[in-house]
């Protein structure tokens, strides 16, 4: 009879996803892992097979929970197309304003991934890949109901204009992440906003 987990998975989760986070996927050690679980390498293991796959499945918690979020703010019907995409820049500003260590941005999981792992690890460019897809169809539908209701000005192609704020926002992680101070990044987020104008 297999013996019930003494932890709690989320949890777990969450907590290896936050390592993942701060110190990418080679800088980050089983051995430091274990310290910030909590955990003996047997447990780890036990749960999650290796290294790899526990990272798999905090990319994949990550990945769901931004991306729920910014579906969230896309979503509402109560603003329009470009109060939608304001909103959702203010929560990556604040997001980067609230994980800001020594005057640096933690950046975004996705982002440190995709330039960390992406070029060589085909099964997480491929998790990347679809995870951008389901960022970019819901900023297309919102950019493309914006045109529609005349508060998009642009008349360049929605998936185009989703594609560019997608860039902007990764952009803007990377630069947080760089030591780019809030006036810095908030201007971009202006810029990028008067470009849909």
């Amino acid at each position: 009879m297999a013996r019930p987990r003494s932890f709690d998975e989320d949890r777990v989760l969450d907590t290896a996803m936050r390592t993942f986070w701060a110190n990418g996927y080679e800088s980050t050690s089983t051995r430091d892992l274990c310290e910030a679980l909590g955990l003996d390498r047997s447990s780890v293991y036990n749960a999650f097979t290796n290294k790899r796959e526990l990272f798999k499945r905090a990319l994949t918690r990550y990945m769901d929970a931004t991306t729920a979020d910014q579906q969230r703010i896309l979503d509402d019907d109560e603003l329009p197309a470009t109060e939608r995409i304001r909103a959702l820049f203010a929560r990556i500003l604040r997001t980067e304003a609230e994980n800001r260590r020594d005057g640096h941005g933690l950046g975004c999981l996705t982002v440190n991934t995709t330039m960390e792992l992406a070029g060589r690890d085909p099964e997480i460019a491929l998790m990347l890949a679809r995870d951008t897809e389901r960022r970019i169809a819901g900023l297309t539908t919102a950019i493309r109901n914006g045109q529609r209701a005349g508060d998009i000005g642009s008349t360049r192609d929605p998936a185009e204009l989703a594609r560019f704020v997608n860039a902007v926002i990764a952009g803007i992680r990377v630069a947080a992440q760089g030591g780019a101070d809030d006036a810095t990044i908030e201007a971009v987020a202006a810029t990028a906003m008067d470009a849909l104008a």
